[in-house]
């Protein structure tokens, strides 16, 4: 997949639109991403004894890949990337605006 775990990206699409935030987890199986700060979800538990009260639990929700865009530093916004060979053989993903490389 072109996005991976850790990188920076930007929500495109949904109720966390414009959101910035790093990949936390990738499912390939569902095709979904979970980025750190996006689209939060709550969850009523109840309490299970008195090391486990029970409340209210925020946490990440899944989002799918076609709604997240990789995000550029050098250009401060979410930008198509593309691969690139240089000639030692080395791969790496490049900013189609900018030229600026992704990986380090």
């Amino acid at each position: 997949m072109r996005i991976k775990t850790g990188d920076t990206v930007v929500v495109i699409a949904g109720k966390s639109k414009g959101v910035k935030g790093q990949v936390l987890k990738y499912s390939a199986k569902t095709n979904k991403v979970i980025v750190e700060g996006a689209n939060i979800q709550t969850r009523h538990t109840k309490p299970r004894g008195p090391k486990n009260p029970g409340g209210i639990v925020k946490s990440e929700g899944g989002i799918d890949i076609s709604n997240v865009m990789l995000y550029c530093s050098k250009c401060d916004a979410g930008r198509r990337f593309s691969n690139v060979v240089d000639s030692n053989g080395n791969k790496s993903r490049v900013c189609v605006k900018c030229n600026s490389k992704l990986d380090k």
